[in-house]
């Protein structure tokens, strides 16, 4: 894949790191403003970049660098899997959008948590069943290609580490005790002295 960066390319370097909709790639080619890309099956398999075609706009980033300020929350570039919009509000000048992510992803979502959306670290606004939605602000909406989606549309999605984090380790606490997340028991059944044993404390 290669993509003209415009400015973006000029303090790149082949072997740096770049995120394109939120996927995290490796610069192996360089021609004046343009990046090369190899993109393997797997990272097409679990992304929208597969349907990418020529002249398609991308929302780009570089990678953090040790000592920058962080204005938004981590974003890894390792995307969990994709989310079709499903609808679509705008009115005075306001943009909701609510999509719909595969289960595996949606259990991570949190409302007023974070979420990267083909790139774009958001806040959730809600989260209702097997959709979560975020509101857009005019700033994201002239800078990024959020603008451009249309109800159907598919984007990449990454939920926030932390959360995962949470989750997974709520997991195993749980299947020590014979319980799963969806288990209200699991949440009554932590104790101070069961995450000293499990070292969390």
């Amino acid at each position: 894949m290669t993509i003209d960066a415009g400015p973006l390319a000029e303090d790149a370097s082949e072997g740096a790191s770049v995120a394109v909709d939120g996927v995290c790639l490796t610069v192996c080619g360089i021609e004046g403003s343009c990046l090369d890309f190899d993109v393997i099956t797997e990272t097409l398999s679990r992304s929208t970049l597969g349907r990418r075609r020529v002249n398609d706009r991308v929302n780009l980033e570089r990678s953090l660098r040790a000592g920058d300020r962080i204005d938004g929350h981590f974003v890894q570039g390792h995307v969990e899997g994709t989310a079709k919009v499903a609808r679509r509000k705008v009115s005075d000048g306001q943009w909701v959008l609510w999509f719909q992510p595969a289960a595996e992803v949606i259990r991570y979502m949190i409302p007023k948590g974070s979420v990267a959306v083909s790139g774009v670290s958001l806040t959730i606004a809600a989260v209702q069943d097997s959709e979560f939605s975020v509101a857009l602000i005019p700033t994201t909406l002239s800078r990024t290609t959020l603008i451009d989606l249309r109800v159907g549309d598919m984007v990449n999605v990454e939920s926030d580490i932390l959360a995962r984090t949470i989750v997974h380790a709520l997991e195993g606490i749980g299947q020590t005790a014979g319980l799963t997340l969806t288990d209200v028991p699991l949440v009554k059944g932590l104790t101070e002295a069961k995450l000293r044993e499990h070292g969390y404390l």
